[in-house]
């Protein structure tokens, strides 16, 4: 039981547990933006397009509902809203990981004096050209 509270304390120390708490959050209100995307924004057009027929509406019906018998029917339309909410989340997020990566490499470059160079990164690179000196003057001695 100690090594289990040990292993916990350690992962939510590290943070681990909040950017998952923020990931969380933040995959919620974004959820809630695309949702209002989806419905309000791009589905009303594409209703137009078809006649003003909702694609949520749109449903094959297997069994008619009958007196206490309910209808039985595969909701198509309810899918496609779904893939669409996808397409839109997938685009959205595609264009975000590229934009942060852009900052990324540039953050990561140490030649690049416009953004700060994160210090582990800043080592690593002057370690490569110590490396790269160190060689020379073996191959130098070395002739």
């Amino acid at each position: 039981m100690m090594k289990f509270y040990k292993e916990f304390k350690e992962f939510a120390v590290k943070g681990n547990m909040i950017d998952m708490a923020v990931g969380v959050i933040i995959g919620t209100a974004f959820n809630k933006v695309v949702t209002t995307l989806v419905n309000k924004v791009i589905m009303p057009p594409l209703s137009l397009l078809t006649d003003d027929v909702h694609f949520s509406d749109k449903q094959y019906v297997l069994r008619e509902a009958k007196g206490d018998i309910e209808e039985i029917a595969i909701g198509y339309g309810a899918l496609i809203e779904v893939l669409v909410d996808f397409l839109i989340i997938s685009l959205t997020i595609f264009v975000v990981v590229k934009f942060i990566n852009r900052f990324k490499a540039k953050a990561e470059d140490p030649k690049n004096k416009e953004v700060a160079t994160p210090r582990n990164i800043e080592l690593l690179a002057n370690m490569e050209k110590l490396m790269k000196e160190q060689n020379e003057l073996l191959k130098q001695r070395s002739k």
